[in-house]
């Protein structure tokens, strides 16, 4: 692989202007196609073979009218009582007339013909049915039905519209710019160059910009969730400017060796280039490998991700070359550009190789820089430092068992926002349970079956703990299909709404003459993350054998892919437990501008799991590649580990800075599922790169010693190997003279 990369990389070169083009042309195509075929984003979570996704088919199969969204407009009156008054009747007729004219809108109840007025007067629901789904409603009528009330308002009462059909896209601003900010800064201290650090961001904008444009126009004949194209927009961000980062450092390091541009980018795309197909392609796969768990959303969401990905790779290896063929030797820092171009090596003439696209062979002062004395006292204190890592990270894991997943709802939006208005005057009027009400469907073979079974349901219903109302049947017009409302005492994301959920299907499950179904958007959410929980384990499982395989194919080893696979392991459990005690039991939530705590959003665990893999990878392959190849080429097992974190520590360090600033970026975003993802991937990037990858891998491996790199002959015969670290590479191009400019 290396030297099919190292001639692709010379040829995007010699072919820049070429290259160039045809990525513009690639962007231009791609953003056009985004404007005119760009389709909505869904916010529901459909999960296909449950039973309230059942329930929700049976009910636009036969009652159409009762499958489309629904809207609560809680109804505050200026005192207690005044809801009884003639005048405060008027007010709610009024509301409830002009709801029931809203386009898109079937009808909206009474609150007075169904009972939903508070003892004291003061509060009211008016319920309010729209003809389409969540997703269907158009922004003009969820705009219009947001605007409801405004006479009343006017009159000192509270109108909040919420239900449903609030919702849209989380929007991108200023915020997250930060993040991209911040990785710019990184790169111009890390290369000491404007030119190198414009040039690598410029390269990974043009890949995240190509990959989100064609992402956008694939939505109008695939539905995307509404945090897909986030997710894809941060993972896009941040790998393509590490990859590029990777590369654009082996090819500075080449220039100071002696080499000509053409042969500096050559090299740089064969070794630091082969590292970035693989690290890319461990990521596409983890992503990819979302779609073993058979849940269409989470499906769609790791595939919108892993494209992005494959495009922020394809830029890096031929892009990239044709911008560094421009740039010449302005990638290097002034004091510099001219070292190397008397055919002299800035080093000692000798060209570098190695996947970690890191500066080689080490001078007297690379020798003490900061990553050849952590390596050593890491080294030296292995012992210690691998106890104080595995029982700081317990530390941090010890939330985790507390974990509870659960889909967003109204309680944990931002304060302010419509909906969360909404769901805290209904709260502070009828109690938690009115947020997340119960849909029970009965369906008979003909009006008759169904109307003996409602009675049945309703009274085991009434009688099921932790019920506080069963609201009385709607049935559909040919009277074969009835829906039941059924009122918890808890709120959505409660533990006992969640218990019962289970305990009404339980009841109702011995009903013969009728189908008997719960749904609703709280019981929706519960089959969601039950049949995620059951998922995370076998994904799991999946990953962890992936990457011992992977990496055992480029380490020919069997304990450094077993150490590696620990080492994700330890990340991913500290990781929750962190995300853990911020985000659902509160603790330094301020930081984070967290106004709600709450349960963790179901797929972010699946989710978190794929990302850091192909991020733990990538650390793992540029660091530990350039350990083995010392240890091959003659040096101890100690002074390779030191060899590798010295020269791997810097540009590892600049590309999980630059990671953890792009997720972190996404923290400020006030919706509430993008900040908790954002939040878990900075905290997760930084675990794994400076806790994992740079103190206790080299500490195990200095005391795995020599041990580290057995390989039993049988299955290194077995195993193909794809030259990740350029070995083949190295042979062929030792035995011709370097080319200097």
């Amino acid at each position: 692989m290396a030297t099919l990369l190292y001639r692709l990389g010379r040829g995007a070169l010699r072919r820049r202007r070429l290259v160039v083009a045809l990525w513009l042309v690639v962007l231009v195509a791609a953003g056009l196609a985004a404007a005119t075929l760009r389709g909505p984003t869904a916010s529901n979570f459909t999960m296909p073979g449950t039973e309230s996704q059942r329930a929700l088919d049976l009910l636009a199969e036969q009652f159409p009218a009762a499958s489309g969204a629904t809207g609560t407009i809680a109804v505050k009156a200026p005192a207690d009582g005044q809801l009884g008054t003639p005048q405060g009747q008027a007010v709610v007729q009024e509301l409830v007339q002009q709801a029931s004219t809203l386009p898109g809108v079937v009808g909206a109840v009474n609150p007075f013909q169904v009972g939903a007025v508070t003892p004291n007067g003061r509060y009211a629901l008016v319920q309010v049915q729209f003809a389409a789904g969540g997703d269907d409603v158009t922004d003009a009528q969820r705009i219009a039905y947001e605007q409801v009330g405004a006479a009343a308002k006017a009159q000192g009462w509270q109108v909040a519209p919420g239900g449903e059909v609030l919702g849209g896209e989380p929007e991108i601003g200023s915020t997250e710019a930060l993040g991209v900010l911040v990785a710019a800064i990184v790169l111009i201290i890390t290369f000491g160059s404007l030119v190198a650090a414009g040039m690598t961001m410029l390269n990974a904008l043009i890949g995240v910009g190509a990959g989100m444009a064609g992402l956008f126009a694939l939505s109008g004949v695939v539905q995307l969730t509404s945090t897909a194209p986030i997710l894809a927009l941060m993972l896009g961000l941040a790998v393509g400017i590490d990859y590029s980062l990777f590369i654009t450092s082996r090819h500075r390091q080449n220039l100071l060796d002696g080499l000509s541009p053409e042969e500096a980018v050559g090299r740089a795309v064969g070794t630091a280039g082969s590292a970035v197909v693989f690290a890319g392609a461990t990521v596409v796969i983890a992503l990819a490998g979302l779609a073993v768990v058979d849940i269409p959303f989470l499906t769609v969401m790791g595939l919108a991700a892993a494209g992005t990905v494959t495009v922020a790779v394809l830029v890096a290896i031929t892009l990239q070359p044709a911008l560094l063929g421009f740039a010449g030797r302005r990638v290097l820092p002034r004091r510099l550009r001219a070292v190397g171009t008397d055919g002299t090596s800035a080093t000692d003439g000798t060209p570098g190789t190695g996947a970690d696209g890191t500066d080689r062979p080490a001078t007297t002062e690379d020798q003490s820089a900061f990553g050849f004395r952590w390596a050593r006292l890491v080294t030296r204190f292995r012992v210690p430092v691998i106890l104080v890592g595995l029982l700081g990270l317990g530390l941090l894991a010890l939330p985790t068992p507390d974990m509870r997943l659960a889909l967003p709802d109204a309680s944990t939006a931002a304060v302010g926002s419509p909906a969360r208005v909404s769901n805290d005057l209904i709260t502070e009027g009828f109690g938690p349970g009115f947020t997340g009400r119960l849909a029970v469907v009965v369906a008979g073979d003909n009006p008759q079956a169904t109307s003996a079974a409602v009675p049945q349901v309703t009274a085991l219903l009434q009688r099921t703990e932790n019920v506080l109302a069963v609201a009385p049947p709607q049935l559909s017009p040919d009277g074969r299909t009835a829906l039941l409302g059924v009122v918890p005492k808890t709120g959505p994301t409660d533990e006992a709404t969640g218990t019962l959920v289970h305990d009404i299907r339980g009841a109702v499950g011995g009903i013969r003459d009728a189908d008997v179904l719960l749904t609703g958007v709280t019981a929706i959410g519960i089959d969601v993350s039950e049949k995620l929980s059951d998922a995370l384990p076998v994904y799991l499982l999946l990953v962890v054998g992936l990457s011992v395989l992977l990496l055992m194919l480029v380490f020919r080893s069997l304990l450094v892919p077993v150490k590696a696979a620990l080492g994700f392991l330890l990340t991913v459990a500290a990781t929750f437990g962190i995300t853990v005690a911020v985000f659902q039991q509160g603790h330094l939530a301020d930081l984070v501008g967290l106004d709600t705590p709450g349960p963790l959003i179901s797929f972010l665990p699946i989710l978190l799991i794929g990302i850091l893999f192909g991020l733990a990878m990538d650390y793992e392959v540029f660091l530990v590649s350039r350990m083995r190849e010392d240890f091959v080429h003659g040096e101890t097992a100690r002074q390779a580990t030191i060899s590798g974190m010295g020269h791997g520590a810097r540009v590892v360090t600049a590309a999980a800075l630059i990671m953890i600033s792009v997720f972190g970026g996404f923290v400020f975003l006030e919706d509430p599922v993008i900040k908790s993802m954002g939040f878990a991937l900075a905290v997760g990037v930084a675990i794994d790169a400076f806790v994992v990858r740079m103190t206790i891998v080299p500490a195990v491996m200095s005391l795995l010693g020599d041990r580290a790199w057995w390989l039993p002959r049988w299955l290194n015969r077995a195993l193909p190997n794809v030259d990740i670290e350029g070995e083949g590479l190295r042979a062929r191009l030792d035995e011709r003279t370097p080319t200097h400019v």
